[in-house]
This record gives C-alpha cells, structure tokens and sequence, in this order.
C-alpha cells in the first residue's frame, strides 16, 4: 500500500484501498443467495430469496455488463478508483457468475425442491413426466404454444433482431432451405409473455 510521504498515511488514490462496484454487487447477491440455502428460512421465503437472486443477476448483465461492454468497445480507460480496466472487469464477473448461477441450481435442486415435493409440488422435466404426460404435454404445445411462436431466422446476410427486454429466447437449428430456398441454420424463438413459464400437468388416469 502506497503512503503519503509528508504525513505517513495511505495515499487516497491507492487503488488497494478500493472495492470494485462491480464485483461488490456481485457479493451482494451472494449474500441474497446464502439466504435461499438457510435451512433455518421458511420454504417459501428461501424460494423468494432465490427468485430474487436470480433477477438482481438479470439486472446486473442488463446495465452494468452491458456498460462495461460499451467502455471496451470505445476502447476507454478505467474510471475506478480500484483501477481494474473494463477487460479486468468483465473477466473477473465472468468467473463470479459462473459459479453465482451454478450455486443457484445447487440450491434449487437441493432442499427447496425437495421440500416442495413433500408437499406435493413437484417441478417436472421432459425426462420425468410418464408416457401420458409426455403425450398430454406435447398435445399441449401443439394446442396452446406452437401457433404464437415466430422463429427469427439468423444468417449473416440480415442484421440480428430485435429481441424484447427481459424476455425468454431460445436459439434453435434448423435443417434444409426456407421458402425462398435459403439455408439458414439458426433462429430465435422468443417465448410471448402470454404464455405460463410453469404449468400445470394432468394427472395420469
């Protein structure tokens, strides 16, 4: 640590002195995250704590990732007092996030879930429903799905579209030409809001 020669304190623009934002909010979320694995929490409120977890990680990549994403493409010095460049920046979140996001499904997966489950809340994959449920299910998404979806093709000769704020994609490939005889083997399926991101499976007769 750097010290100012005339007095023998801490030189202020030391950046050992300094946290990085960034990387504060990250550990934040952390802390919000440690809240959903308490065992001592309420079910429910562990769940709160978890979906909250999840939404600041949402809010974070939306503004602050996406700013620093714009300093390095203006090639801009850091403004920090911690003296991190953005580069520095974003590999650092890029390793804090991944295991955020990764202790995020470890505690979903772990007691909550199965807590639900206990209470005959049971969140159900493709790979665990029943033959009749496979079959209701995919008569569901013929039904109620299928017909509001409008895959966005991506090819190189077209500028990427316009994908809604804090809205569900999902990037698909695609096999053999379009109707103009195109080849274009990728597209963006964005999910309507309109749509229920958990619903609820018929019982097996």
């Amino acid at each position: 640590m750097d010290t100012d020669p005339t007095h023998g304190a801490p030189a202020l623009d030391d950046p050992a002195l300094y946290i990085n934002r960034e990387l504060s909010f990250l550990a934040f979320d952390e802390r919000v995250l440690a809240l959903a694995g308490d065992p001592q929490v309420p079910l429910l409120e562990r769940l709160r704590f978890l979906a909250i977890s999840s939404a600041n990680l949402d809010e974070f990549f939306e503004i602050r990732v996406a700013g620093l994403k714009q300093k390095l493409e203006l090639d801009a010095p850091h403004t920090g007092p911690d003296g991190l460049t953005p580069a520095e920046q974003l590999e650092a979140i890029g390793v804090r996030t991944r295991k955020l996001v990764a202790e995020q499904y470890r505690v979903l997966n772990s007691e909550p879930r199965t807590g639900l489950a206990e209470r005959g809340i049971r969140l159900l994959m493709d790979g665990k429903l029943t033959r009749a449920q496979g079959v209701w299910a995919h008569d569901y998404f013929d039904r109620e799905v299928a017909p509001v979806l409008s895959p966005l093709g991506l090819d190189p000769g077209r500028p990427f579209p316009r994908i809604q704020n804090k809205s569900l994609n999902f990037i698909v490939r695609l096999a053999g030409p379009d109707l103009f005889g195109r080849d274009t083997h990728l597209a963006v399926v964005q999910v309507p809001r309109s749509l229920p991101r958990i619903i609820k499976v018929a019982e097996d007769d």
